[in-house]
């Protein structure tokens, strides 16, 4: 196990295209249901690709004084509202404790593109005059992570991530390092995404990097499957509560999962694709059982990066081999990407609440629409149906564009 103090998950916040809060999201896994369909928040008819994991039903209000929504992006608003759910769940009252010694990361890894899509028609329609001066703080990506803090009075560390799709894990495994060092008792941290819009999804069409499977949505993200053909774009939060120990024992909070083992390395290869045979994923994972003292085989389960493109399976897959030898046989693999799509900068922040969710509950979410397995994608990937089993260690992978990589190990509570 890593060195110095250790560290919890007591809160939980979702918000995913399966559903809004933990619950639906995590029934919706295990039930195998995909939550992507045709895209309904602009028309989409002119573009190649049309279909996206949004997030629906999803009103800010609840969650937002009324004269604060209009001053924040929709990233920032799924942000708030999950570490809302996050704080409420954990139960923590951060009026009864130091709010100094209460901390706050939250990463994104585009931020407020529909802001800037929006006041640029704006601009070039109407005048500067009519922009907004809320306009640069609703699109810099650390006002998510300002945001919560000014709304729970948290003033200890106070940070923001952006490493492409490795933010949320990396948001959360800095937190865990800050707390393990004695820098905060309390850090609230995750990712959150929000860029279903017409040139956010231009953009990762012309790369050739989205499903085209317009006419059957809910089968387009089918990771380690040799008919898939790109990932599905999707949008939501995930954050979570993280607590010293004591600081949870002392308040008798409910305890999802220890984090035990961090790890970040960079490929140093290209800017989209990953390194040869996984090169930098396998150092990574390598890195994240070392920091936690871990042995290969204690692992259980993975929650894949699995994005369902062609490169990324498949080199995720050699990586796993090639650090778990003959053990990568024996653990349960799944990309709920297959469900929720690819949330880019939420991603790590969701799957990292799923991993604490498969430790606590013994229960792992499949990989869907895996039909017809790609040769080259030869493991467990728990196709198309959940899976009751003991899960003692849960691994979350994230590997982001520019060779970025992040991996958690999470471990079923144990006090002593």
């Amino acid at each position: 196990m890593g060195k110095g103090r250790r560290v919890v998950i007591t809160g939980l916040g979702l918000i995913t295209p399966l559903g809004l809060g933990v619950e639906r999201s995590w029934n919706g896994l295990l039930q195998g249901r995909s939550g992507i369909g045709r895209i309904t928040s602009f028309d989409s008819s002119s573009l190649p690709v049309q279909i996206a994991g949004e997030v629906r039903g999803f009103d800010p209000s609840e969650y937002i004084e009324a004269k604060e929504i209009k001053k924040m992006d929709r990233f920032i608003h799924f942000a708030v509202a999950a570490a809302r759910m996050a704080v409420d769940d954990s139960g923590l009252k951060i009026g009864e404790v130091d709010a100094e010694r209460v901390g706050v990361i939250i990463g994104s890894g585009i931020g407020g593109l529909p802001a800037i899509e929006h006041y640029h028609r704006v601009l070039i329609e109407r005048g500067y005059r009519r922009v907004t001066p809320f306009f640069i703080p609703m699109l810099i990506i650390n006002l998510a992570s300002g945001r919560v803090s000014m709304i729970f009075g948290a003033k200890g560390p106070n940070s923001a991530v952006s490493t492409a799709c490795a933010t949320g894990t990396h948001a959360i495994g800095d937190a865990y390092r800050v707390i393990q060092r004695g820098e905060a008792d309390v850090m609230i941290a995750g990712g959150t995404e929000a860029v279903i819009t017409p040139l956010g999804v231009a953009g990762f069409a012309v790369m050739k990097a989205l499903s085209r499977r317009n006419d059957d949505p809910e089968r387009a993200s089918r990771p380690f499957d040799r008919d898939r053909d790109g990932f599905v774009m999707g949008e939501g939060a995930g954050i979570v509560v993280l607590e010293h120990l004591e600081s949870a024992l002392d308040r008798g909070a409910r305890i999802y999962a220890e984090i035990v083992g961090y790890g970040m390395t960079g490929d140093a290869y290209h800017i989209t694709s990953p390194a040869p045979e996984g090169e930098g994923a396998a150092r990574c994972m390598a890195a994240t059982l070392r920091d936690a003292a871990v042995p290969p085989d204690a692992v259980d389960y993975i929650n894949a990066h699995g994005t369902s493109t062609k490169y990324n399976d498949e080199l995720e897959t050699m990586a796993i081999k090639r650090v778990f030898g003959e053990h990568a046989f024996k653990l349960a693999v799944s990309s709920t990407k297959s469900m929720t799509g690819h949330l880019l900068g939420a991603a790590g922040g969701v799957e990292a609440i799923i991993c604490a969710l498969t430790v606590f509950h013994d229960r792992v979410p499949p990989t869907i629409n895996l039909t017809n397995p790609d040769p080259e994608c030869d493991l467990d990937y728990v196709a198309n149906a959940s899976r009751e089993m003991t899960v003692n260690y849960a691994l979350s992978n994230s590997f982001g564009f520019g060779g970025t990589n992040a991996c958690l190990l999470v471990k079923k509570f144990e006090e002593v």
